[in-house]
């Protein structure tokens, strides 16, 4: 995760509240994601007791992508798994480089994430002013 990106104001941010907000229900769909020995911030002991008692469902994939693999790790509520299919889909392809539209793949993101159609909006309006 990068600490340093700033998101546009109004936008709400779910980072470091993932777990409250799908407990509450608010959010289906969290997704962690770093180079493999990169990072050690994947809050596994944090959902665990949820995984555990089926709350919340959690799949993990590494990803070749020279030169380190990704480790994508996924947590979903019940009957939401589909979202993490679609998600691990289209970060096969960010690793193949085989993605052909960056804004309609981060926009698609976001709302399998659960975030807004507002919020994804000023998200992609950030991303392109940016450029």
């Amino acid at each position: 995760m990068d600490d340093d990106f700033e998101l546009p104001p109004g936008i709400g941010p779910h980072n470091d509240r993932e777990l409250e907000l799908m407990l509450a229900g608010t959010k289906p769909m969290a997704m962690f994601s770093d180079a493999v020995h990169v990072s050690d911030y994947f809050p596994d002991a944090d959902f665990a007791p949820h995984v555990k008692s089926g709350r919340i469902i959690r799949v993990e994939e590494i990803i070749p992508r020279p030169p380190y693999a990704m480790r994508y790790l996924f947590f979903a509520l019940p009957g939401e798994e589909w979202r993490i299919e679609e998600a691990l889909v289209m970060c096969r392809n960010l690793c193949a480089g085989t993605v052909k539209d960056h804004d309609a793949d981060s926009a698609r993101m976001g709302e399998l994430l659960g975030y807004s159609a507002k919020d994804v909006a000023a998200f992609l309006s950030h991303l392109s002013s940016n450029q």
